[in-house]
């Protein structure tokens, strides 16, 4: 989708383009919209989110992973093998894409979190424009992107069954906590 030699500022804004995000991506937004099938809902925009954020685009732009259901499930599963580390919005929000993953389409996203588990990813650090001016390819270098699908190792497949776990737990719990809140909220 995005060649190695095109710098990641002009790949970042076609992904904000192609995403309809926005000239931003909706970083100055305070809720961020989504659709679950035909329902859309809003979850606010955060400072936790704000700051992940940024990062989470930049792996879509050098992994290659789409937006669409099936996608954000790949990247989220990539991300917690590859290590949110600090970012509680990341893992948080991953743990809730990933189980989603699990259930439509689990072969992708077991692929995606075997990768992710040989790879690196940017939430060691913050977001800055040094990254922008970097080019695609060198970003995948500096995130140990290859390009042949890694096997699996016994380690790998112990950490996606422990993390396909608490993914499945963390997604089943969702819309209960979802129900509790608007009960309070309506009350």
């Amino acid at each position: 989708m995005y060649s190695d030699s095109e710098r990641v500022h002009d790949a970042r804004r076609r992904y904000f383009s192609d995403n309809a995000f926005g000239d931003d991506g909706g970083y100055g937004s305070s809720w961020v919209k989504l659709k679950l099938g035909p329902i859309p809902f809003g979850l606010p925009n955060t400072a936790a989110r704000k700051r992940a954020v940024p990062l989470h685009d930049l792996h879509h732009v050098a992994t290659g992973y789409a937006t669409d259901w099936t996608g954000e499930g790949e990247i989220s599963a990539w991300e917690i093998a590859s290590n949110c580390r600090h970012h509680t919005a990341a893992w948080l929000l991953n743990l809730g894409a990933f189980s989603f993953g699990l259930v439509i389409a689990p072969r992708r996203a077991y692929r995606a979190f075997i990768r992710g588990r040989h790879s690196d990813n940017l939430y060691r650090g913050e977001f800055g424009e040094g990254l922008l001016a970097l080019s695609v390819g060198e970003l995948r270098a500096r995130l140990r992107l290859a390009t042949n699908e890694p096997t699996a190792t016994l380690g790998d497949r112990v950490a996606f069954a422990f993390s396909a776990l608490v993914a499945t737990l963390w997604g089943a719990s969702l819309p209960a906590a979802i129900a509790v809140f608007l009960g309070v909220l309506l009350a």
